[in-house]
């Protein structure tokens, strides 16, 4: 089993899923501002995270937040 995942939306790349230490749950690591609402978030598996990034494809745009 992998411990990283590419989650991609509509041919994009909307960020990437890494295994936590506990091996039982993936943290999300956002690579377009559209996506950035889920940069951080938690998920039990890839599939799961690929769900909620398809789901934020549909929303407006969100602006770049500061560093």
């Amino acid at each position: 089993m992998s411990d990283a995942y590419i989650i991609e939306v509509a041919d994009e790349t909307a960020g990437i899923v890494v295994r936590l230490d506990s091996e039982k749950s993936y943290r999300f690591h956002a690579s377009l501002p559209r996506y950035y609402p889920l940069d951080g978030k938690i998920f039990s598996a890839p599939r799961d995270a690929e769900r909620a990034a398809l789901a934020q494809f549909g929303r407006p745009k969100q602006k770049a937040r500061a560093a």
